[in-house]
């Protein structure tokens, strides 16, 4: 596919770095000639210096006829204007990122009005998945699949679990609840784990069940923790804004600390329920006279990476309960997490996977994909398809088909119906299905996942494996 990207920034560079692995002619469109001059070294796309919003700029890069337009400029108005003339030239598809809270509840309208495919905001969407994991302190992640009711979560087995040294066949005893354990994180190593894979302390466990039994799953494992009744947050990012908004109607307390008096004073206007504080959210002193040591929960939004990774490991360091930090470059997010900081949100990612989602579902007629997100530092993939008339093997039991390598049908939502998949199950049209694979796959739809020559049983039998 042709897909012309329009600005380079973290989103923009994201989305190439992405999108030309997975083999797409890429063209970048941005006003800077540096940053192309580097863009057209690293990788292999097409660059045109230009106003992306310039009718003339999109002749050059010949947007008629790209297959997508993706406008991913820091001004809101460019990025619909970008649009607007991609679709007058022939550019079926657009997407635009639209930032400004201002905009923010003129999103569905302007859509439909406009034309466009779809709309991105990351920092909206960064502050949703922060508010999903200060609702579950337990767990250092949370993926969402079947609107909501089907979730993979990530839980960090430490010293004294129920769980150390024992084996993921005794997994049912133990929690009495039905889940599936779809990648296990060890070290360095990922695993698919069989029956007889035995779990160890530090061992990060990637968890399929209904939402429903989550809460059961913590309990019965002894992973309960209270619930988060206050908060402080660093930074008055838009990230800040809008999960302030989240948090204060969830009954949650916030105080926000903030470096610049003018945003501050803005912050304190559109925000009344929280404390503001006008602060240098990194100073030691500042923190513990603002209660850091008796808060539930410290989330860094600051506009600086070193900054929010210093903060944090000063609350790791106080013992508080709940840490969650922002990042924007994610090429070190090992060596972040080796330091004991396991909640990482990088908005340019999130942004990043829904686009790319939305890519592979064009490429398809058949099986399209609902929803993906990558875990395990992006090296497994987890895909939700809906299964149609075109599926392969409907009515068949999973223990009958065979699946490439390293590929796992995780879970089935049917109608009301959350199952997690046993040999005897079988795939129906009208199914969604959960599957988790190796990144290096791209899988693009879901006949993509069967292997007629039968190398991997769908269930049951499946061998455990480092990835």
């Amino acid at each position: 596919m042709k897909i012309v990207i329009v600005g380079d920034g973290k989103v923009g560079y994201t989305l190439t770095e992405q999108l030309s692995e997975e083999g797409h002619d890429i063209v970048v469109i941005d006003s800077n000639r540096t940053v192309l001059a580097a863009l057209a070294e690293t990788f292999d796309v097409m660059v045109v210096h230009g106003n992306g919003a310039s009718l003339q700029t999109q002749l050059t890069a010949d947007v008629g006829s790209s297959d997508l337009l993706i406008a991913a400029t820091s001004a809101d108005e460019i990025n619909v204007l970008c649009c607007i003339i991609a679709r007058k030239l022939g550019c079926e598809h657009t997407i635009a990122r639209m930032r400004n809270p201002e905009y923010a509840e003129q999103l569905l309208f302007l859509k439909d009005e406009l034309g466009l495919s779809m709309t991105i905001n990351p920092e909206r969407a960064a502050a949703r998945e922060i508010f999903r994991l200060l609702q579950f302190p337990t767990f250092l992640r949370r993926d969402s699949f079947a609107k909501g009711r089907v979730e993979i979560v990530e839980i960090e087995l430490r010293e004294g679990s129920i769980l150390n040294g024992k084996r993921m066949s005794e997994l049912y005893r133990i929690a009495r609840v039905k889940v599936l354990v779809c990648a296990v994180e060890r070290g360095e190593s990922v695993h698919i784990p069989d029956g007889r894979f035995k779990l160890q302390k530090g061992d990060k466990l990637f968890v399929t069940a209904s939402t429903q039994d989550l809460t059961a799953l913590i309990k019965h494992l002894g992973l309960y923790q209270h619930k988060i009744k206050n908060a402080i947050l660093v930074g008055g990012s838009r990230i800040a804004y809008y999960l302030t908004r989240l948090l204060t109607e969830a009954g949650i307390h916030v105080k926000l600390i903030e470096t610049d008096p003018a945003r501050c004073e803005q912050l304190a206007e559109l925000l009344p329920q929280a404390d503001i504080l006008h602060a240098d959210g990194s100073n030691q002193a500042v923190l513990r006279a603002e209660g850091i040591e008796r808060t539930d929960a410290v989330v860094t939004l600051t506009n600086i990476d070193e900054e929010n990774l210093l903060i944090s490991m000063y609350a790791n360091y106080l013992k508080v309960p709940k840490v969650v930090t922002k990042i924007n470059r994610t090429e070190y997010s090992e060596v972040i997490r080796g330091k004991g900081i396991d909640c990482v949100i990088s908005p340019k990612l999130l942004c990043a996977n829904d686009i790319v989602r939305y890519v592979r579902a064009m490429q398809n007629t058949t099986g399209a994909m609902l929803a993906l997100h990558r875990i395990v530092d992006g090296k497994v993939e987890a895909m939700e398809f809906l299964a149609d008339a075109a599926t392969l093997h409907l009515g068949e039991t999973l223990e009958k088909i065979r699946l490439k390598p390293n590929i796992l049908i995780a879970c089935i939502n049917r109608g009301n119906r959350i199952i997690i998949p046993q040999g005897s199950d079988t795939i129906e049209e009208g199914d969604s299905l959960v599957v988790v694979t190796t990144a290096d796959r791209m899988i693009t739809s879901l006949n993509a996942i069967f292997d007629e020559s039968g190398a991997v049983p769908a269930a049951g039998a499946r061998e455990g494996g480092a990835l």
